[in-house]
């Protein structure tokens, strides 16, 4: 029996490139099968590690047919709870959460809806029931089909968050690479601190994800407006191909944040400009897109985070100038998700190495910026808010306003997935003890009081 396996690169072109092919031996598992992952940029999943995990779950799932005897078009029920007896109950060597359990069938639920789409299947192998789902902004709720193969597991577990003093040492220490008291550290060699230090800054005060802060132009946070109140924020657009599913949105950026990053531009993203031309930075790219200043803002708005780390901006005679990555190495390259991750776990150690035992990833500081926007919104709700005509009343204006704005902000499809970050608010003591005072303000006072 041939194995099944999975090759994250194709020989092709565009969009295609990063789709996985599922392999069986040497040959491809089935052509429709390819069909529907070639598809899936077109819908909205567009990322290396999106596309990768959703092969990673069918493959799994493929390799388990295989062993009864059966292709992915002919799987059913009985199949599915088989297989979920396996992967949650079998041997513990084998058996995965249930997090990673409903992420499995996410994926395989794509697989068999495109499949009935297609007519590959007449029903695809899941029990389905409708639910009322209540809409927001007092709109009339929606019946919509849920997958019976769900496990009713909450995921709030999985949002770990920075309080802001590790984070201001993991920025110092870590980033930046000074030591605890903020002098320079003896033998420092690392000279992209600043770089380092102001994309942590974006990513804990907008809420961006990795690959939507990585993907940025240089020309994309232009927009600086030389006078005004250094804490008023502006509102940076997100087009579609830039943000997670294709929705594309707006989120805020702090005015000063973008007078630092502006500096940045101007003295160390320059400097690794002009290497990158004394270097033949172009040499080393990997299938370069080259494009004049013309052609930017089109580009800006259909490029995905990986092409955008491949324009290169040049000369009206074609020669190449510069990247358009507003982010640059020492010598002029872009800097790609994946280096962000290593510079990251980098800073840690070198917290840890003063005794700062801090692991802080990039997609941390997004949710980060999730439960204190969250929290500090909520305060602001609860000082603005008068007493409400009732209780629903009082609940919506106290949480509903605060979680619709964090959820725009961050792009979440659902409110429902806004609402993980409530639990945590809790263990920010400052805003318990800030709102609960709050709260006992607006009740009334003992009688003469």
């Amino acid at each position: 029996m041939s194995i099944i396996s999975v090759c994250e690169r194709r020989e092709a072109g565009g969009l295609a490139a990063h789709v996985p092919l599922i392999l069986r031996g040497d040959a491809l598992y089935d052509p429709d099968l390819d069909r529907f992952f070639l598809d899936l940029p077109l819908s909205g999943i567009r990322s290396r590690h999106s596309l990768r995990a959703q092969a990673y779950d069918v493959t799994v799932w493929l390799r388990f047919l295989d062993a009864c005897g059966k292709t992915v078009w002919a799987a059913t029920r009985d199949d599915v709870e088989a297989y979920h007896r396996a992967r949650r109950r079998g041997d513990a060597g084998q058996r995965i959460t249930a997090a990673s359990w409903n992420r499995a069938v996410a994926s395989l639920d794509r697989l068999y809806r495109w499949g009935e789409r297609q007519g590959l299947i007449a029903e695809a192998p899941f029990n389905r029931r409708a639910v009322w789902r209540p809409a927001q902004g007092g709109r009339r709720g929606m019946i919509a089909a849920r997958n019976d193969a769900y496990e009713r597991v909450a995921k709030r577990s999985d949002v770990r968050f920075v309080t802001m003093d590790d984070y201001r040492i993991f920025r110092e220490v870590g980033l930046r690479g000074l030591a605890p008291d903020g002098s320079e550290r003896p033998g420092a060699r690392d000279r992209n601190g600043l770089r380092n230090a102001l994309f942590a800054d974006l990513l804990v005060t907008t809420g961006l994800r990795l690959e939507e802060a990585s993907g940025l132009l240089s020309g994309d946070l232009a927009v600086i407006v030389p006078d005004g109140d250094e804490n008023r924020q502006l509102w940076l657009r997100l087009p579609p191909p830039l943000t997670k599913g294709d929705r594309g949105r707006s989120v805020l950026v702090p005015r000063r944040l973008l007078r630092q990053i502006a500096a940045y531009i101007d003295v160390e993203r320059a400097a690794g400009a002009a290497k990158f031309v004394a270097r033949n930075g172009a040499a080393r790219f990997d299938r370069p897109i080259h494009i004049t200043d013309a052609g930017l803002d089109r580009m800006r708005d259909v490029c995905t985070p990986e092409e955008r780390c491949r324009l290169i901006l040049c000369n009206e005679n074609g020669t190449p100038r510069e990247p358009a990555a507003l982010w640059l190495t020492e010598v002029g390259q872009p800097v790609r998700p994946n280096s962000w991750e290593v510079i990251f776990a980098r800073a840690c150690k070198r917290c840890r190495d003063y005794g700062f035992s801090l692991s802080i990833s990039p997609h941390q500081l997004r949710h980060t910026f999730a439960v204190h926007m969250l929290a500090l919104l909520i305060q602001e709700r609860l000082r603005e808010a008068a007493l409400p005509a009732g209780p629903m009343e009082s609940y919506r204006l106290i949480l509903g306003d605060p979680l619709q704005q964090v959820q725009r902000l961050l792009g979440h499809a659902s409110l429902a997935t806004t609402y993980i970050y409530l639990d945590h608010i809790a263990t920010r003591a400052d805003t318990v003890d800030s709102a609960v005072e709050k709260l006992l303000a607006l009740l009334p006072g003992p009688q003469g009081a």
